[in-house]
């Protein structure tokens, strides 16, 4: 059937598309076609300069089937992903609620608590440093103090997973106590006067309330948490060096990347490593979308 177009709404459609033209040319520019590029490559041998490319087809990949080191960073991806997210989530909320509630100087705290999302990773690297330092680092001075031995956190490779998950748990949590916190005050105040009424303890109302009606910041908490967790690589590259005997337990998989794309000048193989992470991104998102119908709850 012929659909008259008014003149109404094509002035709304051009101007709704003029609105959003910055952001698609923004995603098209830095996100879909550098993607598509990505996978170009990652069928060739990359030549010097990327000039010369020679096509090898699925060599890439059938190398990085049996490569163990791909699969070694592919699993302290995950372990990393493992060990940052839950806590993020757990510590941003507790956070959260403190700060939501009748607490003096919370105006304060929330800055305080938001500084490191906004620090360079280089300066967060430099100070985490200083803390981990095996000789004078504050954790150290800490551990003889009260008669136990210092551990070396940075090139340890039972630790060193942990201790750069430490700092990201730290860099991040500010910036997500802000989400859920503006989640938290999105909730009516009504629920729990009627619950009070009704006589739930404050952890019932936490339970039964907070956390169903706060759980679509919760599932955007989790989303972005995992994407940054799984695309590590700034803190574990200047805290952890190629050198270091923490190295293969530490290695994430966009370390892995950047080391062969700009080190060993494969490009090739870099990108075939970055569809790897790129296709596991996607089975989690794939995963996250259809469980969160399950426990998401929209008011």
């Amino acid at each position: 059937m012929y659909r008259k177009y008014t003149k109404e709404k094509i002035n709304e459609w051009f101007w709704g598309w003029f609105m959003i033209a910055p952001i698609v040319i923004g995603l098209m520019i830095l996100n879909i076609i550098p993607a598509i590029q990505t996978l170009y490559l990652s069928f060739f041998k990359a030549g010097a300069f990327g000039q010369g490319n020679i096509f090898i087809g699925f060599d890439n990949y059938k190398k990085m089937i049996y490569d163990e080191q791909v699969w070694q960073a592919a699993g302290n991806t995950i372990k990393f992903t493992l060990i940052v997210v839950p806590a993020i989530i757990v510590l941003s909320m507790i956070i959260a609620v403190f700060l939501n509630s009748k607490l003096k100087g919370k105006h304060i705290y929330r800055t305080i608590y938001f500084i490191p999302a906004v620090a360079t990773p280089a300066a967060v690297a430099m100070v985490w440093r200083w803390i981990y330092n095996n000789h004078f680092g504050v954790l150290n001075v800490f551990l003889k103090k009260i008669g136990l031995q210092s551990v070396n956190w940075i090139d340890n490779p039972k630790v060193a997973l942990f201790s750069v998950a430490i700092i990201s748990i730290w860099s991040m949590v500010g910036y997500y106590m802000v989400i859920i916190l503006a989640g938290l005050q999105e909730i009516p105040k009504d629920y729990y006067e009627a619950s009070s009424i009704d006589g739930a303890s404050p952890i019932c109302q936490f339970f039964k309330i907070t956390v169903p009606l706060l759980s679509p910041a919760i599932f955007f908490v989790t989303v972005t948490s995992i994407f940054q967790s799984m695309q590590v690589f700034d803190i574990i590259y200047m805290m952890i060096d190629v050198t270091s005997p923490a190295y293969d337990k530490t290695v994430s998989l966009v370390y892995l990347f950047y080391n062969n794309s700009f080190k060993y000048m494969n490009q090739g193989y870099g990108s075939a490593i970055v569809i790897l992470l790129l296709a596991i991104i996607m089975i989690i998102t794939v995963i996250q979308i259809k469980v969160q119908k399950k426990w998401v709850f929209y008011m």
